[in-house]
C-alpha cells in the first residue's frame, strides 16, 4: 500500500494508523511505478523498452504496477529472470517480456517480446509468482490452485513428464500456498505447512535423501512447520520454518549450505539460530538471509563481491553484512544482490557487467551501494537486471 501524505516520509504501520487518526492521509493507492536497469547478453529486450539496449541506470516501464506489503512475497512478485521479466498490475493481471523461446510467457508461442504482453487471466496471486531463473514459470491463483508453464527438461513443471508447455497448465490440488523455481527444480508450500519439491536432483537439492529427479511433486519429509520463507538456486535449497529456524540442503562446493564445510547433503540440515525471517539464495552458489532484528547475513561464493564483505573471500558459515539493523527485504540472482531498508532506500552489490547495479556505469561492487531514490520493498535482482517499484 502506498500512502500519499501532507508530510514527506516513509511511514511504518503504527505511524500510518496515527496519520489516519489525525486525518493527515489524502489517499491510498496500491499502484507503483516500475523501473528496470541492466539487460541480458542474449539481447532479448528484458528492459521492456521495445529495444535491446543495455541500461545502467533505472528506466521506467509504463503502467500501474501492483505493490505488496509482505516482504516475504516481494521477491516473488517481480521476476527479473535471466532472459525475461514478469510483473503484476493492480488489476491482478500478469505481464511479461524478454526471451520467450521456451514458452515461459504462457502465450502458447515461443516468441520474444521487448515490451510487456499480458498472460491470459486476472486471478493470479500477486504474492506467489515464481520463476527466478532460466525459462520455467509457476504461479498460484487466488483460489490456491497452482499453474505452471515453460521449460520442463527435468520435470520441473510437475506434470510427470518432460514436455515443454507454452501455456499455463494446472497441478492437482487447491491448497498451494507459495512457490519458487530456479529453472531446474520447483518448490512449493501447502496451506497445511508441508513442503513439496520436484525437478532436477543432481546433488540432492530436492531434499529427499537421494539424487533421483522427480517429475511430479514429492513431499520433503513429514514436517508441517515449513512455510515462512524459502529460496532455491541451481542445486541448493534454503528454507525458513515457522519457528524461525533455517534449513539448507543440496550442493555445497563453496560452503553455500552454511555448515562450515563443503559437504553436500541430500536432506535438510539446520543452520544455527532461531531468528531467521527471510531467505534468498541470490547469487550463484551464494546465500543471503535476513534476521528478525533487521540484520543481513550471507555465505557461500563471493564472486564479484556478491556477499557484500568488501572482498571476494568465500565463507562457509553466515557472516553479517555491515552492522545495519534496518534491512527489511533482500533478493538476488546470479552474481548480484539487492537489499531494501526501512527508510525506503535500495542498495545493490556484486556483478554489474550489464548495468544491473543501476549506478550509471558497468561496475562490480563488493559492498552495498545505494541506487538513488526512495523505493518500495517490492523488487527483484535478476540474472542481469534489477527491477524495482517506486510508490
Amino acid at each position: 500500500m502506498a500512502i500519499t501524505d501532507k508530510e514527506q516520509g516513509v511511514w511504518n504501520l503504527d505511524e500510518v494508523y496515527n496519520k489516519i487518526n489525525q486525518g493527515s492521509i489524502w489517499e491510498y493507492t496500491n499502484a507503483g511505478s516500475l523501473y528496470i536497469t541492466g539487460n541480458d547478453p542474449w539481447q532479448s529486450g528484458t528492459t521492456g523498452q521495445n529495444d535491446t539496449v543495455n541500461r545502467s541506470s533505472p528506466i521506467q516501464i509504463p503502467g500501474e504496477w501492483a505493490l505488496e506489503d509482505s516482504i516475504f512475497a516481494a521477491a516473488n512478485k517481480i521476476n527479473g529472470r535471466e532472459k525475461n521479466v514478469m510483473a503484476m498490475k493492480t488489476d491482478g493481471s500478469l505481464w511479461t517480456w524478454g526471451e520467450g523461446s521456451k514458452g515461459e510467457f504462457g502465450l502458447n508461442n515461443l516468441t520474444k517480446y521487448s515490451s510487456p504482453v499480458q498472460v491470459p487471466g486476472t486471478t493470479w496471486d500477486v504474492l506467489n509468482l515464481a520463476g527466478t531463473n532460466c525459462r520455467t514459470t509457476l504461479c498460484t491463483k487466488t483460489d490456491n490452485t497452482l499453474w505452471v508453464w515453460g521449460e520442463n527438461n527435468y520435470g520441473q513443471l510437475g506434470q510427470n513428464n518432460t514436455t515443454l508447455r507454452s501455456s499455463p497448465v494446472q497441478l492437482p490440488g487447491t491448497t498451494w500456498k507459495a512457490t519458487i523455481n530456479d529453472g531446474y527444480k520447483s518448490m512449493a508450500f501447502k496451506t497445511d505447512g508441508t513442503l513439496w519439491t520436484w525437478g532436477r536432483n543432481q546433488y540432492g537439492g530436492l531434499g529427499h535423501n537421494d539424487t533421483s529427479n522427480e517429475s511430479s511433486p514429492k513431499q520433503v519429509g513429514t514436517d508441517t512447520t515449513w512455510g515462512n520463507s524459502f529460496g532455491s538456486h541451481d542445486d541448493v535449497a534454503v528454507v525458513v520454518k515457522t519457528n524461525g529456524t533455517l534449513w539448507a540442503w543440496g550442493y555445497n562446493n563453496v560452503g553455500q549450505l552454511g555448515q562450515n564445510n563443503k559437504t553436500t547433503y541430500s536432506s535438510p540440515r539446520q543452520i544455527p539460530g532461531t531468528t531467521w525471517s527471510k531467505v534468498c539464495p541470490g547469487t550463484q552458489n551464494g546465500i543471503c538471509t535476513l534476521k528478525t532484528d533487521g540484520t543481513l547475513w550471507a555465505w557461500g561464493s563471493n564472486a564479484y563481491g556478491s556477499l557484500g564483505q568488501n572482498s571476494t573471500t568465500q565463507y562457509s558459515s553466515p557472516i553479517q553484512i555491515g552492522t545495519d539493523t534496518t534491512w527489511d527485504n533482500i533478493t538476488g540472482n546470479f552474481y548480484h544482490m539487492a537489499g531494501h531498508k526501512t527508510d525506503g532506500t535500495l542498495w545493490v552489490w556484486g556483478e554489474g557487467n550489464r548495468g544491473q547495479l543501476g549506478q550509471n556505469a558497468v561496475i562490480a561492487l563488493s559492498s552495498p551501494t545505494q541506487i538513488p531514490g526512495t523505493w518500495f520493498n517490492t523488487f527483484k535482482a535478476g540474472g542481469y537486471t534489477t527491477v524495482a517499484l517506486k510508490n
